[in-house]
């Protein structure tokens, strides 16, 4: 038994990070300390000054860790790695996991090759980024070896030259040839000099060069050569327009400016690299009411700078962090980025201005959310609700689906997709193997998937009431509202008469098909209700029943992966692929196998007598241990 009081006592007087844990041993919140005792003492005592997240946060505290280390710094640095790992349920979470793609020039190498990586490796390489859009430096790639010419082999230069013939970009000129020596170590690398001086915006140099060659080409009557230099001369002028921000005071900078709504917040951020705005984009961060802006910044420097490779000079914020964490977090950066590395709130100027255009456009982020929210809304909850009034419900909020699929009889599987305010649940979605059931019989294998469902559901409640303990902690005590059938009449009689074998009141609507299989109205309280196609609760039923199928097929691809064309007649000793095949052929089906008498198995060709006895035998067998 973990005793909270007695393990506060035990807490050392060094730094730290400290694990929040429920009863159920999940980690719900991670923390640093620069003193372990003082800090995770603090959350057992007056409650005063702890925010409602975190008030709540500690009132599910069953146990706690903590990991003791040499330094804050390296506290920190492990907070950051368990809350990217465990996502705990209190900790500010940052949704949005992204790895930008970076464009690496390999000027460590002899013969440098230029070309796209999302990590950045301590090479002595050079990487330029991030940039927040894969299509913008594929076009930059493809422009670069059509003006340059640079190589993008794995080829060991100058170890392998000479040894293999020169590849297809050679012949279709976009490589210069180095392997085969068909151009100067010099030559190449002054080619590698304008590279990266493009890559640093500087594209006047390429602009003249590209305007030169098209020139020259057009006066030799070249004109095809012409129109492609014309072409490139556009393509630099695009990628100058997409990336040119006329802002001398801004060198290499990220800017991050953030606005929040109740428990959401958005961080816009600029990346200006070179005076140039390479990109920009938009971060989500749930859990942060009762939080202050401040703190709100502080979360995401942490989080979004321990999952990204480059760390820039300068960090300009709207907030400032909060102030007992600046210092470590400003050595953490610079540490990183193997310079120091300043983090300002800045007030007038230039700067300034550019966190004014961030801020308006994190709150511009926020006006389209909640307009896509509300269209969600209307597919989802709404849906859900016009469902309600359609089959005159008082409350409906789970609904239950549930599916079977095998081939011919043969690994049958039940599947249970769950919904709740419209929305699918996949951590209550549940899969059933057939156990009881000889032969393609949905009916008897619905029968059996609903019975264990619910018999597990009751089995759960009862032991759970036993052990004093609140039925939300079962991963089958939720009943669902509704049940939702594939098919009509036959299959929700099939659910009714197992929910009133146990006494349960649960509503059941099947689904309706016409002549071409299509959902055209459901069936419930013994009438078809009918369903407009174009309406958003004929969309949430046919949205649900297709996930209900694909989850089904889904596992039951997995065990036919498993034994592939095996059938249950292989189960039985002296029966191979042909009399398998003979066996089938005359009964059509598993089932009418199953049910045969051992006179009419023995008229199938290739069966014996003794072997008709052994069939027999077996599903009597199967069926009489069932």
């Amino acid at each position: 038994m973990f005793d909270i009081q007695e393990e506060l006592k035990k807490l050392p007087d060094k730094p730290g990070v400290y694990i929040m844990k429920n009863v159920h041993d999940d980690i719900i919140y991670v923390g640093k300390a620069i003193v372990l005792k003082n800090r995770v003492r603090q959350y057992f005592q007056s409650n005063r000054n702890l925010s409602l997240k975190i008030q709540h946060m500690v009132e599910n505290i069953d146990h706690f860790e903590y990991i003791i280390t040499d330094s804050e710094l390296e506290a920190l640095v492990l907070e950051c790695n368990l809350i990217k790992l465990h996502h705990p349920k209190y900790n500010t979470m940052l949704k949005d996991d992204k790895q930008y793609p970076y464009v690496k020039l390999t000027i460590n190498e002899e013969y440098p090759r230029v070309f796209l990586t999302r990590t950045m490796k301590k090479d002595k390489a050079k990487y330029f980024g991030p940039y927040t859009s894969v299509g913008a430096v594929k076009d930059c790639l493809d422009f670069i070896k059509k003006v340059w010419k640079i190589r993008d082999c794995d080829r060991r230069l100058p170890r392998d030259i000479g040894k293999q013939r020169v590849c297809l970009n050679y012949h279709i000129g976009q490589c210069s040839g180095p392997c085969n020596a068909l151009i100067s170590k010099e030559e190449y690398n002054k080619v590698i000099d304008d590279v990266a001086d493009f890559l640093n915006g500087k594209t006047q140099k390429v602009t003249k060069m590209l305007e030169e060659k098209m020139a020259s080409s057009a006066e030799n009557m070249e004109f095809e050569k012409a129109a492609e230099y014309r072409d490139l001369i556009n393509s630099v002028k695009i990628m100058s327009q997409k990336q040119k921000m006329s802002n001398s005071g801004l060198k290499e900078q990220d800017v991050l400016a953030m606005a929040r709504v109740d428990d959401d917040a958005v961080v816009q951020a600029f990346f200006i690299r070179e005076g140039r705005l390479l990109g920009h984009d938009q971060f989500f961060l749930n859990g942060v009411e009762g939080l202050s802006k401040e703190e709100i910044m502080t979360d995401f420097v942490k989080q979004f700078y321990a999952g990204t490779p480059y760390i820039p000079k300068e960090i300009l914020l709207e907030y400032a962090i909060v102030e007992s964490e600046e210092a470590i977090i400003k050595e953490w950066l610079s540490e990183r980025k193997g310079h120091k590395v300043e983090i300002k709130v800045p007030q007038k100027g230039e700067k300034s201005e550019m966190i004014t255009l961030a801020s308006k456009n994190a709150s511009n982020a926020f006006v389209q959310i909640d307009e896509k929210k509300k269209r969600e809304l209307k597919a989802t909850a709404g849906a859900a609700d016009e469902l309600r009034d359609l089959l005159n419900m008082e409350y409906l909020n789970r609904i239950e689906s549930y599916d079977i699929s095998n081939t011919s009889g043969y690994e049958s599987v039940g599947s249970m997709v769950v919904y709740e305010g419209g929305k699918p649940k996949k951590n209550d979605y549940r899969r059933f193997r057939i156990r009881d059931v000889i032969g393609p019989n949905d009916y008897k294998s619905m029968e059996e998937v609903l019975t264990r469902r619910f018999s597990h559901a009751i089995r759960e409640k009862e032991e759970l009431r036993e052990k004093n303990l609140d039925e939300k902690f079962g991963s089958f005590t939720t009943l669902p509202d509704l049940i939702l059938m594939d098919g009509g009449k036959g299959q929700v009689n099939v659910a009714l008469r197992v929910l009133e074998g146990m006494k349960l009141n649960i509503k059941v609507c099947g689904m309706v098909k016409d002549d071409n299989h299509n959902t055209r109205g459901l069936y419930y309280d013994n009438e078809e209700v009918p369903i407009q196609k174009n309406s958003f609760v004929f969309k949430l039923i046919a949205r649900i029943q297709d996930e209900t199928h694909r989850f089904a097929i889904e596992y039951h691809k997995t065990l036919r992966g498993k034994v592939q064309l095996h059938s249950i007649l292989d189960d039985i000793n002296g029966i191979g692929p042909a009399k398998r095949k003979a066996l089938m052929g005359y009964f059509k089906s598993i089932e009418a196998i199953a049910q045969a008498e051992e006179i009419d198995l023995a008229q199938v060709d290739g069966i014996t007598p003794k072997l008709a006895s052994e069939i027999y035998t077996f599903f009597r067998n199967r069926k009489g241990g069932n």
